[in-house]
């Protein structure tokens, strides 16, 4: 199993509330239809000087690599990749 955490922050202007409650409905319904993505969950932060946290779960590196690539993902990330300002990322096999 691969754990994928990456942290955002969202452009100046940008509704934060809105755009994570709107990232969170368009990634999340993706487990069960990317393989290999087991788990996905999208929260606002609190401290730390970012916005929002992804935390995913999947079988291996493999199935993480095809995720980036995913027809699915790529379509819901055209909604609000220009929303995004910076980002933080780790990977660690379990």
């Amino acid at each position: 199993m691969v754990k994928h955490i990456v942290i955002y922050s969202l452009k100046n202007g940008v509704d934060k509330d809105t755009a994570v409650k709107t990232i969170a409905s368009l990634l999340e319904p993706l487990v069960g239809q990317v393989p290999g993505l087991e788990k996905l969950e999208i929260r606002r932060t609190y401290q730390g000087g970012m916005d929002y946290c992804l935390y995913s779960e999947f079988e291996s590196r493999e199935a993480l690599a095809n995720y980036a690539t995913h027809p699915l993902h790529l379509a819901a990330k055209e909604h609000f990749w220009t929303w995004l300002d910076n980002r933080v990322c780790a990977d660690y096999d379990c």
